[in-house]
């Protein structure tokens, strides 16, 4: 199959990144490996998207430190980057409308750039084309619309398997994630994600657009063990990566007292479904 043939994928995390971990950075290595070994498709980049401040996560820290510490994490990369229109939002963000902003920005930025036709660069030149010349050209010299990269959410087992929590997702916007958008999904030790699927009816219905990504070497690192060692002032070295890890230590940004920030107030997005759920 030529490139030209295959789908340009943006990959979009969604997420508190609280602390980043090299294991949120893994995702992305893995389930652009698998994707472009399909043949179908071509990943031309990654977004990491942090979570607002509005989210009311327990022990979640500022966003801004969060998206400093994203982008120290992603300074080296070459495809992926830090978006931070989700943080700087004053209401949280449904992943489903940060899904299509993206796709809106994608699609709006490529309106302002269409793929012209080489032979457009010519036009000001003198020309003694006939008129037959001339008319059989008209198809060629108009400008082409390259094909707009469809994003897609990239996430862990964990997140898949939240679409269980009542009143954590509406079911709508379940749906429209899997149906309109797809889900690349990166499992860990002692998830079962297929089986998940399985049994949901939602799941199932749409599995030819939700990707499966196996990951052989086993990596259980996570932003709540992170957390928890520097609580109890053990080493992170080398499951961060370096950068984030000085910036974590020079801001003393996880402690005892941080990760009772939001401590007995109800998740944004049960407050909101379940508020809905009641009218």
């Amino acid at each position: 199959m030529e490139n030209s043939e295959k789908t340009e994928v943006v990959l979009l995390a969604c997420g508190s990144f609280n602390p980043i971990t090299n294991m949120h950075l893994r995702l992305f290595e893995l389930a652009k490996d698998y994707m472009n070994g399909t043949g179908r498709y071509t990943v031309v980049k990654g977004i990491i998207s942090p979570v607002g401040d509005a989210y009311k996560k327990k022990g979640l820290i500022p966003a801004y430190h969060r998206v400093i510490m994203a982008e120290l994490a992603t300074k080296n990369s070459k495809w992926v980057e830090v978006d931070t229109w989700e943080s700087l939002q004053k209401e949280w963000k449904e992943t489903l409308k940060v899904l299509r902003h993206h796709q809106e920005k994608l699609e709006a930025s490529n309106c302002d750039h269409p793929q012209n036709s080489p032979t457009l660069e010519r036009l000001g030149r003198k020309r003694k084309w006939t008129e037959k010349q001339d008319s059989s050209q008209k198809k060629s010299l108009e400008p082409k619309t390259k094909a707009v990269p469809k994003v897609k959410l990239l996430c862990g087992a964990d997140l898949l398997e939240s679409f269980a929590v009542p009143n954590l997702w509406k079911s709508e916007d379940i749906t429209q994630i899997v149906a309109n958008y797809g889900l690349i999904c990166v499992t860990r030790a002692g998830n079962d994600a297929q089986k998940f699927i399985y049994e949901s009816d939602v799941l199932w219905k749409h599995r030819s657009n939700i990707h499966v990504v196996n990951e052989w070497i086993s990596n259980d690192i996570s932003s709540t063990k992170i957390r928890r060692a520097l609580r109890r002032g053990q080493s992170i070295r080398y499951l961060v990566p370096d950068l984030v890890q000085e910036y974590i230590e020079k801001h003393n940004l996880y402690s005892s007292e941080s990760e009772d920030r939001n401590a007995g107030v109800i998740l944004a997005p049960l407050q909101r479904n379940t508020a809905e759920a009641k009218t």
